[in-house]
């Protein structure tokens, strides 16, 4: 067992310490909000050769990075007699698993442990790869009560789901030191070395969820080439990884209700779900300031397609021929790989004739200053889970139009507008309604503001943490009442003009 709760396992995929953004960011701020505690990060990548792209704070002792791609590891020795003939029945119950409704759900768990005792030895990429296991494959495959027999699945879709769940498998095989606390901070990838320590060595299991990550599996197959066979097999198995990870957790930690709604119909036990939002430092993120002279609308994240940011752009031309000075700034990077979606933003800009109103401004250091940038903050996201970039502009003071999905109307509340996802008229609406109105927009910054501090601190986030990584340790610790500490509060009156000015209005 982990010491006082002080050794922990953090695992990512494709998010810190290689890549920037919301899930990276809050990684971030629970490694340095508890400089006690020491931190492994176990990041699964694509190659392996990614840069890391945050400064890692003291308190991580190491940092491991478990490529996804590149050459398959361990030995490719072929299985040989008993051995193989143990694979072929445990990997055949495991497809079966995950491509039959009727199976036993305890079919899934019981094959993804036994390919991890393959994995642990560097055995298994080869076995999956073997003849045996594609005729394995396509027999099941072509089993007359599955609807993927219909398709007429072919050797290519073997050769092709086999690539894919090799890859996907490979984390079975990643070692977490037994005196620790594993912490997956998505569902998915990153559970599985969790889920194998946990059924192996006793370590135990946290999982905190920020998108919902099947969901967004989901969305993102709907457009990939790969034929039906292939899709309900990778799908399967995220959906029964899924559900795995959530009744097996030994505390699960969504960062609003939106996402314990999806864990409780995943299986997760209620009394393993613990709800701890998102926090900011308001003292990072103070108010704003003057809004700027031009009417423009801000936006900051990653350019994305799981952003939407098509529908903002529609929206900003629909707004904009009622407002024709209204700019559009869009603040954040273009990851690796999605150059083209940004080119087709551009193309879509060209087409509606607004253009030359939007700028990508690229990644900035002083995010508060991009929010500042905006008459209003727009969030236009088909999935999120408690998005950084909300609360953030949030404690800045300024007006919010954003989408409904995950948390973000827990986040809003009723200091911010809120539309539907996909619906750019909607959204222009919204906008039009608030740029007409200046003193509305007003004062629903200052109850945004209001709203941060009495609820999304940092502060508050980070304690909720390190007391859960004590009673995973077996040192639980009471709660504290629900309110900031006076110390905190204080600091926050002689600081923040804004808390005074509430505090002598009596409201706080």
């Amino acid at each position: 067992m982990p010491s006082s709760g002080r050794h922990v396992t953090l695992l990512t995929e494709g998010t810190y310490p290689h890549v920037h953004g919301g899930v990276s960011t809050w990684c971030d701020q629970l490694v340095r909000g508890m400089p006690e505690v020491d931190f492994q990060v176990l990041a699964l990548t694509g190659n392996g050769r990614e840069p890391v792209t945050w400064q890692l704070p003291p308190n991580v002792y190491r940092h491991t990075s478990f490529p996804l791609w590149g050459p398959a590891p361990g030995r490719s020795r072929p299985l040989l007699g008993r051995e193989r003939r143990r694979f072929i029945d445990t990997y055949e119950r495991f497809l079966l698993a995950v491509l039959d409704p009727a199976a036993p759900r305890s079919h899934f768990a019981e094959g993804l442990f036994g390919l991890a005792g393959l994995a642990r030895r560097g055995r298994l990429s080869a076995a999956l790869r073997s003849e045996a296991a594609l005729r394995s494959l396509m027999w099941i495959w072509t089993m007359p009560h599955l609807e993927t027999a219909a398709a007429r699945p072919t050797v290519h879709d073997a050769l092709t789901a086999t690539d894919l769940l090799e890859h996907a498998l490979r984390p079975l095989g990643a070692r977490i030191p037994d005196d620790c606390v594993a912490h997956a901070v998505s569902s998915g990838l990153a559970t599985l070395p969790a889920l194998v320590a946990q059924h192996l060595d006793g370590v135990p299991f946290l999982l905190t969820e920020h998108g919902i990550y099947l969901r967004e599996r989901y969305l993102g197959y709907r457009t990939e080439a790969q034929r039906w066979p292939v899709k309900a097999l990778v799908l399967g198995f995220y959906r029964e990884l899924n559900c795995l990870g959530y009744r097996k957790a030994d505390l699960i930690t969504p960062c609003n209700r939106y996402n314990r709604r999806w864990e409780e119909r995943g299986g997760a036990p209620a009394d393993r779900i613990r709800t701890v939002y998102n926090g900011v430092d308001p003292h990072a993120f103070p108010l704003a300031g003057p809004e700027p002279r031009t009417p423009t609308l801000s936006w900051c994240g990653r350019i994305d397609p799981i952003k939407d940011l098509e529908t903002l752009v529609r929206a900003y031309a629909i707004a904009r021929a009622e407002v024709p000075a209204l700019r559009l700034r869009l603040f954040g990077p273009v990851p690796a790989g999605n150059e083209d979606y940004r080119t087709r933003l551009e193309k879509l800009a060209a087409e509606l004739g607004v253009g030359d109103g939007i700028s990508y401004e690229g990644r900035v250091e002083d995010v508060a200053g991009a929010y500042a940038a905006g008459t209003l903050v727009m969030l236009s996201s088909i999935s999120e889970g408690f998005p950084f970039s909300l609360i953030e502009a949030m404690s800045c003071g300024r007006a919010t139009v954003s989408t409904d999905v995950g948390g973000v109307r827990e986040a809003v509340g009723d200091t911010g507008l809120v539309v539907p996802p996909r619906e750019p008229a909607v959204m222009a609406e919204a906008v039009l309604a608030l740029l007409r109105d200046d003193a509305r927009r007003a004062e629903l910054g200052r109850r945004a503001r209001q709203r941060v501090v009495d609820q999304f601190t940092l502060r508050r986030s980070v304690d909720r943490f390190r007391r859960v990584y004590r009673e995973l340790a077996g040192f639980p610790e009471p709660e504290p009442a629900a309110v900031e500490s006076g110390d905190w509060t204080l600091k926050l009156r002689l600081t923040d003009p804004w808390y005074r000015e509430l505090a002598t209005e009596g409201t706080v």
